[in-house]
């Protein structure tokens, strides 16, 4: 349900609206717009006992939300967010790139990386010092090892830190270095991972997972901004299919549709999506056309030698060459991606 106040409505009958929600046992959400202010209230199933508050001075309607995910839909909020990571604006004419390896291995290596991104134009290191893996025996990670390489990587040239938080006993070491927490493909329905990246004030990425409804994956965000998180972003990587000639299916069908359904902004992984550095270029070319507001990229200076996802990683010449391109694909989209730094 959301409570539209007229007008011009003084704080005072905002603040009586929103302490007669709470009463009633739901949370209250506010979002001030440029026109008037809207109040999301979620809590029970039955919002029966919301509907009184449209004679509250200072209402103007209460009108139910239909999809069942609320504070992500574009019906509480119909004009896109655009975040705020770290003084980097996500959602805006400007697009995003997170590139850096799959897994932190070695300082040297993570600066070598950084360095090259960031000259070409990347805004976000990603890199995971935790790993989930299929595989008990594959390289899980290097733990706080790790984020210590990403934190100092990431203070010398300036990237922002996005990286995966696999544990809700982790979070506050995670959360100590990062400036954007990851939530996993594997993850994405993991309710009480979600409850923890949410409360942790954090930006949080969400991943889709390989075998996720788009309405599922919007749930999971709902569970993220429940918590009070409004800072989500959505991240697409491909679903499984039976085809077998690339890792995952990218759903670039998915970009609009989650567009159409609520306000965050949406990136793509393309590097996850197909599994083969070949496809990276053409599907991330893709992406910005069909609307995406930014790129996860897997980016690595010896892919034959990574301890993980070295087969879809591009080598730094590579990428250089891929942003040049994404610059002229997203002039065509009305965008823009930030200008080479070296």
């Amino acid at each position: 349900m959301i409570i539209v106040m007229e007008p011009g409505a003084p704080q005072e009958r905002f603040e009586a609206v929103c302490h007669r929600v709470e009463a009633l046992g739901y949370r209250a959400y506010p979002i001030v717009g440029v026109e008037r202010t809207v109040v999301a209230c979620v809590g029970h199933e039955d919002k029966s006992p919301l509907q009184p508050l449209e004679s509250m001075a200072g209402v103007e309607a209460v009108i139910p939300i239909l999809k069942p995910y609320k504070l992500v839909s574009r019906e509480w909020k119909k004009e896109r967010s655009v975040l705020d990571v770290a003084g980097i604006k996500v959602g805006g004419p400007e697009l995003v790139v997170m590139a850096g390896p799959c897994s932190v291995e070695t300082e040297e290596s993570v600066l070598e990386v950084a360095r090259a991104v960031k000259a070409d134009g990347a805004q976000f290191l990603r890199g995971g010092a935790f790993k989930p893996r299929t595989s008990p025996y594959a390289f899980q990670g290097l733990g706080e090892d790790g984020l210590k390489i990403l934190r100092a990587a990431a203070d010398e040239t300036g990237l922002k830190i996005v990286t995966e938080l696999v544990s809700p006993a982790d979070t506050d070491l995670v959360c100590q270095y990062t400036d954007m927490i990851q939530i996993g493909a594997r993850n994405v329905q993991n309710f009480a991972l979600l409850r923890c990246a949410g409360a942790s004030g954090k930006p949080v990425l969400l991943k889709r997972g390989m075998a996720t409804t788009i309405e599922e994956y919007l749930m999971a965000a709902e569970y993220l901004m429940a918590e009070g998180n409004p800072n989500v972003i959505l991240c697409e990587r491909g679903i499984r299919t039976f085809e077998t000639s690339t890792r995952f299916t990218l759903d670039l069908n998915a970009i609009p549709v989650i567009r159409s359904r609520t306000h965050l902004p949406v990136i793509v992984d393309p590097s996850h999506g197909t599994g083969h550095w070949q496809y990276v270029a053409a599907m991330s070319k893709a992406d910005i056309a069909a609307g995406a507001d930014g790129l996860a990229i897997e980016v690595h200076q010896d892919p034959a030698n990574a301890s993980s996802d070295g087969g879809q990683s591009l080598k730094p010449a590579k990428f250089t060459a891929l942003m040049d391109e994404l610059r002229r694909v997203a002039a065509a989209v009305d965008r823009t991606l930030p200008a080479k730094q070296g």
